[in-house]
């Protein structure tokens, strides 16, 4: 397909499809939403993997990827990637920005006479270490300072946005909270099922932030010989790494609890026709894209109460909170909800659908994207 000569809207982030996050999915999802709705959408990403090609087009998304010199932790270097999102940025209307990201200020400084969205989804998080501490310091510095050029800024939630730690600088800004973009992950037949007990299930990235081995001790202080634990997820190829040798430790020899690895597709739909509860026990979490897909399929969610993390439970009233890193906590939450009558489960399917189902998500940005085009303050 031929590049159009000018772009409505460039996205830049670091890992882009098929690399799978919260981060990522929602900007593919938006980006592909526009394109669909006729607008020129660019991505400007990180060859994450070599075999990726340079440029290509996605579900109508022109996707440019630079390559990446060396890889440092969860990130990388590449000193082209600025470059490029700088050409596309001159080809460009708005340039939208998903943070966190390294290279935010640099191309927020390069962006010319384009507008300005930034969408920041969370506050970089590494585990507890002096150089950590610094690491995450910088990333924030570099995040504010892309924020300070913004002509709007987007959070999942204006809890979220106010719990983030760069929250003075965000709030300088015109702020627009919406949602994550959520599937409707109906249809599913419970073919992960294995009897009639208790089956709760976590799906996500296996790495340090999301708390799962305190999910794994609530889960085996349970004594149910029929109850089930199902953690689905990538542990092959997280950014950072995964801490799946820990977790599998964790798990011993429990025979009730299964790693299903990455789903995809009806997969998916399997997995969440498959489970009675859902957990959430993220140390780190800015909303939870998996969690409001358990409830829209009418399963509760129980999540760790953070700020972002809890508004979907909080908003819906389908589920519970529980704080983080407390397995006993957890436990009750879990066996709780396990309890909840059908009239509530469907209640509760309703209203998180209501709020967070559909296109809603598209509609607000590309009203917001008009209103900056236009001049207006979204």
């Amino acid at each position: 397909m031929l590049q159009p000569n000018r772009f409505d809207v460039t996205v830049m982030l670091d890992y882009y499809t098929p690399y799978i996050s919260g981060l990522t999915e929602a900007a593919r999802l938006t980006a592909e939403g526009l394109a669909g709705r006729g607008w020129k959408v660019a991505v400007v990403c990180a060859q994450h993997d070599p075999a990726l090609a340079r440029h290509e087009v996605v579900n109508g998304v022109h996707v440019f990827r630079a390559p990446v010199l060396a890889k440092v932790s969860r990130g990388f270097i590449s000193p082209q990637l600025p470059l490029l999102a700088r050409r596309l940025a001159a080809r460009s209307d708005i340039v939208h920005m998903h943070l966190p990201n390294p290279e935010a200020a640099f191309v927020a400084a390069l962006k010319g006479s384009a507008r300005l969205v930034v969408t920041h989804h969370i506050d970089v998080f590494l585990p507890d270490s002096p150089v950590n501490r610094f690491g995450m310091w910088a990333v924030d510095q570099i995040c504010k300072a892309a924020l300070r050029k913004a002509d709007l800024v987007i959070t999942n939630s204006a809890d979220q946005a106010r719990g983030s730690r760069i929250w003075p600088t965000i709030r300088r800004r015109p702020l627009l909270p919406i949602p994550s973009p959520c599937l409707d992950q109906n249809g599913g037949v419970p073919r992960l099922r294995d009897g009639d007990g208790l089956h709760i299930g976590f799906m996500g990235r296996i790495n340090v932030e999301k708390g799962i081995e305190y999910l794994i001790r609530a889960f085996r202080s349970i004594t149910d010989r029929d109850a089930r634990l199902l953690i689905a997820g990538d542990y092959t190829s997280v950014a950072g790494g995964s801490n799946i040798a820990q977790l599998r430790e964790e798990a011993g020899d429990d025979p009730r609890i299964r790693f299903t690895g990455l789903l995809r597709g009806q997969a998916v739909r399997d997995f969440y026709a498959s489970i009675d509860v859902f957990a959430l026990p993220s140390i780190a979490e800015s909303f939870g894209i998996v969690q409001v897909e358990a409830m829209m399929t009418g399963v509760p969610s129980v999540t760790t109460d953070l700020a972002g993390s809890r508004y979907p439970v909080e908003a819906s009233g389908f589920g519970r909170l529980v704080p983080p890193r407390d397995p006993e906590a957890l436990r009750e939450a879990l066996l709780e909800m396990a309890e909840l009558h059908p009239d509530d489960r469907q209640a509760g399917q309703e209203a998180a659908t209501k709020l967070f189902g559909g296109e809603a998500f598209l509609d607000a940005h590309e009203e917001a994207f008009r209103r900056i085009l236009s001049g207006t303050r979204p």
